[in-house]
């Protein structure tokens, strides 16, 4: 047992290479609140990422029941980009419910946010009879919309 507990979940953060682009698909295609922007210390920066040279916009979003942050790097000048498949070790990703999947993944397509295949109805589980499908932007972040059986 440990000698501590956790709270609660505080946020997940994604790494991205436009903040703009990013922030238009949480906030006009899922109608989360855009709850802060603004640059960061970039000395505090490095010594928390350990990244010499880390120069930071940070973003906080807010949505049903869950806070996003994204985090655009400026620097340094040596970065690189990662893109995993679902079957790759270190891929994560967010799931959604949502009440209408289609129309989720019609709000998500001029963002850049595209389904990795087509939509499912899930035969198994807790949501079977439910509809699931993942997208994925340029930077390789990854979203699951699951839309509950009726």
């Amino acid at each position: 047992m440990s000698d501590f507990r956790v709270l609660a979940t505080n946020h997940t953060s994604f790494t991205v290479s436009n903040l703009d682009r990013t922030v238009a698909f949480f906030t006009e295609a899922l109608g989360f609140e855009l709850l802060n922007r603004a640059p960061r210390d970039p000395q505090v920066v490095e010594v928390i990422s350990g990244v010499p040279g880390a120069d930071i916009e940070v973003v906080f979003l807010q949505g049903p029941g869950h806070r996003i942050e994204l985090i655009q790097y400026h620097g340094p000048a040596e970065r690189g980009q990662v893109i995993c498949r679902p079957c790759d070790t270190g891929y994560a990703h967010v799931a959604y419910d949502v009440d209408n999947v289609e129309a989720a993944v019609a709000a998500s397509a001029p963002h850049q946010f595209l389904p990795l295949g087509p939509i499912v109805v899930i035969d198994k589980g807790p949501n079977a009879g439910g509809k699931v499908v993942y997208l994925r932007d340029p930077d390789g972040i990854s979203v699951e919309y699951i839309q509950k059986p009726t």
